[in-house]
């Protein structure tokens, strides 16, 4: 694989059969990105491994998570995997965007990227 981006497809793919709702929703993503070389990247932009503050405007609930790897998923430790609708929703995002995306639910909620640290940067 060449990028993150091919190594999101195929992990899409093959959830597809169990998660059709977030492998669709990762695909639809993934198909709106423009890639771009890790060091292109903004540092306000959502990518894996990036701790991100994050507000649920409907119930105006506050989360930092940082976005991992399914096989690293763990919100015990605030760990959330690119694989949960929330997760699938965040990647690509900026700082001080929003955006309308729904829960397990299938309630909409309004999600507001508060702060991005990517995994590169300090504190």
């Amino acid at each position: 694989m060449d990028t993150e981006a091919d190594a999101l497809y195929e992990l899409a793919v093959s959830i597809e059969e169990r998660s059709p709702d977030v492998a669709r929703k990762l695909c639809e993503e993934l198909d709106r990105a423009n890639a771009l070389s890790v060091q292109d990247i903004p540092s306000d932009v959502v990518i894996l491994r990036s701790h991100v503050e994050f507000v649920d405007e409907r119930s105006g609930d506050r989360r930092q998570v940082e976005l991992v790897w399914p096989r690293d998923g763990d919100m015990d430790r605030n760990r959330l995997s690119v694989m949960t609708l929330v997760g699938t929703g965040l990647i690509g995002m900026r700082e001080g965007a929003s955006i309308n995306w729904p829960d397990r639910s299938g309630q909409k909620r309004r999600l507001r990227i508060v702060k991005v640290r990517q995994p590169t940067q300090e504190n």
